[in-house]
C-alpha cells in the first residue's frame, strides 16, 4: 500500500505539471512563445548554516570557531550566485551556468521571448522560483520570491540577472510581462550582475514588486505567467554607431 500511495503521488504530480504546461502552452502558443513551467522551493538559505551553528556551538563551548568569513579568497572567484540555498561553493564566473544545472538543477529554456509560469502561488513565504534563460549568447537568471518585506504583508519580487560582469549587463534590457483579464503590467530595467547580491536588489526594490492583491489579479488558478524579453541596450547601440 505504502509502494502503492507512493507511485500514484508521483503520477498526480506528473499530470498536474503536463496539465500547467498545458494551459500555458494554449494561452501563449499564438505568440510563438517558449513555456517553462516552475515550481516553488522553498529557499533553505534562511535556515542556520553549518557555520552559523558551529559559531553558536562556539559561545557554548564546544566547538570551534568557524573562520568562514576571515579566509581569504582569490579575488577571481565568485560565490554560488542560487538564491535558494546557502552554498558554499566558490568557482570563476565561466562555470557558474554549469555549477546551477548540475549541483541545483536550475532548468535553462533558450529563446528571445519565454514565458516564466510559476506555480502554487499561494504557499507561504519565504519562497523562490528560480530558471535561467540563455538568450543574446549570454545566460541570464531569472528570479521570483515571494517575501515578508513587512511582517504579515508577503510580496513578489521578480529580476533578472546576467551570468556576467556589471559592465556586459549594462548592454541588456529585460522586459517582465503580466497579462492577463484585459490587464497588463511591464516592467522593464537593465538587469543586474550576478556579482552583486540577489538580497540587495530586492530590499532595494530594484525590481518588478507585486503585493498578493496585485498578483492574484495576474494568477490564474494559483498560477502566475511572466513573459519575459531581452533585447540589447539601444543606448549602447548608439554610442556603437557614433
Amino acid at each position: 500500500m505504502l509502494f502503492f500511495t507512493q507511485c500514484f503521488g508521483a503520477v498526480l504530480d506528473l499530470i498536474h505539471l503536463r496539465f500547467q504546461h498545458y494551459k500555458a502552452k494554449r494561452v501563449f502558443s499564438a505568440a510563438g512563445q517558449l513555456v517553462c513551467v516552475v515550481n516553488p522551493t522553498h529557499s533553505l538559505k534562511y535556515a542556520p548554516t553549518r557555520c552559523a551553528v558551529a559559531q553558536t556551538s562556539t559561545e557554548q563551548g564546544s566547538l570551534p570557531p568557524c573562520h568562514h568569513h576571515e579566509a581569504v579568497h582569490d579575488p577571481q572567484l565568485v560565490p554560488c550566485t542560487c538564491p535558494l540555498f546557502s552554498c558554499p561553493w566558490e568557482g570563476h564566473l565561466e562555470v557558474v551556468v554549469s555549477h546551477l544545472r548540475q549541483t541545483h538543477r536550475i532548468n535553462i529554456l533558450q529563446g528571445a521571448e519565454i514565458v516564466f509560469l510559476a506555480t502554487d502561488m499561494h504557499l507561504p513565504a519565504p519562497t523562490d522560483w528560480i530558471i535561467m534563460h540563455s538568450c543574446l549568447g549570454h545566460q541570464f537568471l531569472l528570479v521570483l520570491r515571494k517575501q515578508e518585506k513587512y511582517e504579515g504583508h508577503p510580496q513578489f519580487f521578480a529580476t533578472m540577472m546576467l551570468i556576467g560582469t556589471p559592465t556586459q549587463a549594462d548592454n541588456f534590457t529585460y522586459r517582465l510581462e503580466l497579462n492577463r483579464n484585459q490587464r497588463r503590467l511591464k516592467w522593464e530595467a537593465t538587469p543586474r550582475s550576478v556579482l552583486e547580491c540577489v538580497d540587495s536588489v530586492i530590499s532595494d526594490g530594484d525590481c518588478l514588486v507585486l503585493n498578493t492583491s496585485l498578483a492574484q489579479l495576474f494568477s490564474d488558478n494559483g498560477s502566475l505567467a511572466i513573459g519575459i524579453a531581452i533585447t540589447t541596450s539601444n543606448v549602447h547601440n548608439s554610442e556603437a554607431e557614433m
